[in-house]
């Protein structure tokens, strides 16, 4: 927490990027080239691993420690990653369990599943429900294959509307899609924005959640926030442009709120994408200096980004989509294991995982 900001990690992670994990060759080690490549030119010094001791597998346990001790998040959601690049997914249903069982006051998650194997996909998400308790799915624009790599799209009558029809009719809030991040040597088409049109057309109850939203095709997404209540954008990487690149990220917000004006900052969400990247410096330098400047705000007419709109996007937002209670989950976590050891200091950046030090 900083101050009395209850901040949520609208999209969390534990993944194994081992060999002995890959199931699809060149391109597994192509998806873990992106994580790492993301991981070493975005992290400031002093959060870049080596990559032997970032391409392993990371626990759950870890993953809470950098968020919860080492970082100042008081909530996250864990997502089920189904990248069958990875015999497990990438993110495992395992994993997702653990984190319902064992600190269900810290942790939501979302299933997963691949719509390119609709039949399997659908009893896949039935399963998942009924296992897991997850408010949301995630989804990736293409799958790996024998033969190469196959996509799909999101107004696909076909591939996609019956997972959205299932995932509405299972009582889930929220549909995320990693979009404008191509994972790999793979067709950017199925990484664009058009397709979300009808899908958030023909499914209004649905709240629909651009990963990576603003990373790339910032102004097709800002018409789409302008134009579809229930479309959001989920900053996971883009967050952490602040450190790395904070003119972009400047020009990110500023884009994303063009068409739709300041009333498209409530529909921003929070991510810090660990633990491909550690989750402090984003947040602490987006809480502490973040603002668009004198000349762009004159320029493009933005407004001020005040304590109350980064409260938003560091959590409110997300917990309303959710409807939850934000002074209920802050009493949930008093005293528990986490908020003992985070009252000692914060550690250093990886001191809670196996990281530092590590070896095979």
């Amino acid at each position: 927490m900083i101050k009395d900001v209850f901040v949520v990690d609208a999209s969390a992670h534990s993944y194994n990027l081992r060999e002995d994990n890959y199931a699809a060759g060149r391109y597994s080690r192509a998806v873990v080239d992106a994580f790492y490549g993301a991981h070493y030119g975005l992290s400031p010094v002093g959060y870049r691993l080596p990559r032997g001791q970032f391409a392993r597998d990371w626990t759950l346990a870890e993953t809470a420690k950098v968020l919860f001790v080492e970082s100042d998040y008081d909530f996250a959601c864990h997502h089920v990653t189904p990248i069958n690049a990875f015999k497990d997914g990438g993110c495992s249903i395992e994993k997702a369990r653990e984190a319902r069982e064992r600190w269900p006051e810290r942790f939501q998650v979302y299933a997963g599943v691949d719509p390119v194997f609709p039949e399997h996909a659908l009893d896949s998400l039935e399963q998942q429900v009924e296992e897991l308790k997850p408010v949301g799915i995630k989804l990736y624009p293409n799958s790996y294959t024998a033969d190469g790599v196959v996509g799909w799209h999101m107004d696909d009558p076909e591939i996609a509307f019956p997972i959205f029809q299932r995932a509405h009719d299972l009582g889930l809030k929220a549909v995320a899609i990693h979009k404008a991040i191509p994972l790999g040597p793979v067709p950017m088409d199925h990484y664009r924005m058009d397709d979300i049109d009808a899908a958030a057309a023909a499914f209004p109850d649905l709240q629909f959640e651009v990963v990576h939203g603003g990373f790339a095709f910032i102004e097709e997404t800002a018409f789409q926030l302008a134009r579809f209540p229930n479309v959001w954008v989920n900053l996971e990487t883009t967050s952490n442009l602040a450190v790395a690149k904070p003119g972009a990220f400047e020009r990110v917000i500023a884009g994303l709120i063009t068409h739709a004006g300041e009333g498209a900052l409530d529909r921003l969400m929070w991510a810090s994408g660990a633990t491909v990247l550690h989750a402090e410096p984003p947040l602490r330098w987006f809480w502490e200096r973040f603002q668009f400047s004198p000349e762009m705000r004159e320029r493009e007419g933005l407004p001020e980004i005040t304590e109350e709109i980064k409260r938003k996007l560091l959590g409110l937002n997300y917990l309303r989509m959710h409807g939850l209670d934000v002074k209920a989950l802050a009493k949930s976590i008093e005293g528990d294991e986490f908020a003992v050891e985070r009252a000692k200091g914060k550690p250093e950046p990886y001191a809670t995982t196996y990281s530092k030090g590590f070896a095979e």
